[in-house]
């Protein structure tokens, strides 16, 4: 797996942001991504030290749709969330901007 398949997306939320002043920053991952494979990916897109990975698979919500007398229901996807400890002192930055810092 490539280092761009293993990091989704960012996860800027209220609690990621404040997160962020203990050099934690939270990622959406691949599901079958180890913590292993996350660490080296979080080194090599952002160039920072990891020292800590914690992970968490979050199941989707099932939904109900009523639509003309008829019910429609579904689910939406399971997804991994990451949140990467760094280096003291090391700041993540997209596109030159400090999303996570306040």
């Amino acid at each position: 797996m490539d280092h761009r398949d293993v990091i989704r997306r960012t996860v800027i939320s209220e609690k990621s942001i404040a997160a962020s002043a203990f050099q934690q920053f939270t990622f959406e991952v691949h599901l079958e991504a180890t913590k292993t494979q996350i660490r080296d990916a979080v080194s090599k897109i952002f160039k920072v030290d990891v020292t800590k990975v914690n992970t968490v698979t979050l199941r989707g919500k099932r939904k109900t749709t009523a639509r003309r007398g008829s019910k429609i229901e579904g689910k939406r996807s399971d997804w991994k969330k990451a949140t990467v400890t760094l280096k003291p002192g090391q700041v993540i930055e997209l596109d030159g901007v400090n999303y996570f810092q306040q």
